[in-house]
């Protein structure tokens, strides 16, 4: 039996795209986490950032130091895009 020739295309054209998308990701400074039940984009940190060089962020002296956020990432929104619904979890515990 002979494969369609657009299901071949459809198959070769997955991984380009996922390549493509995992490219832009990367110059765009995203880390992409992804599972059943949603699609998470976060920044990333820029690695010629002149603040933070790369680390993003510093220590805050004083008694109780504190990490302080660089404003290369954390001024920018994360991203959640929900697909499945969540389990609902019991109440109660199973024992």
């Amino acid at each position: 039996m002979r494969t369609p020739p657009r299901s071949l295309m459809a198959a070769a054209a997955v991984p380009l795209a996922l390549t493509a998308a995992a490219a832009v990701l990367k110059a765009g400074r995203w880390q992409l986490y992804a599972d059943w039940h949603r699609i998470h984009l976060t920044p990333v940190a820029h690695r010629s950032c002149p603040d933070c060089r790369g680390a993003g962020g510093w220590w805050a002296d004083g008694p109780f130091p504190e990490m302080e956020a660089c404003g290369c990432w954390s001024e920018r929104r994360e991203l959640r895009i929900r697909l499945l619904p969540v389990p609902a979890t019991p109440d109660e515990t199973p024992f």
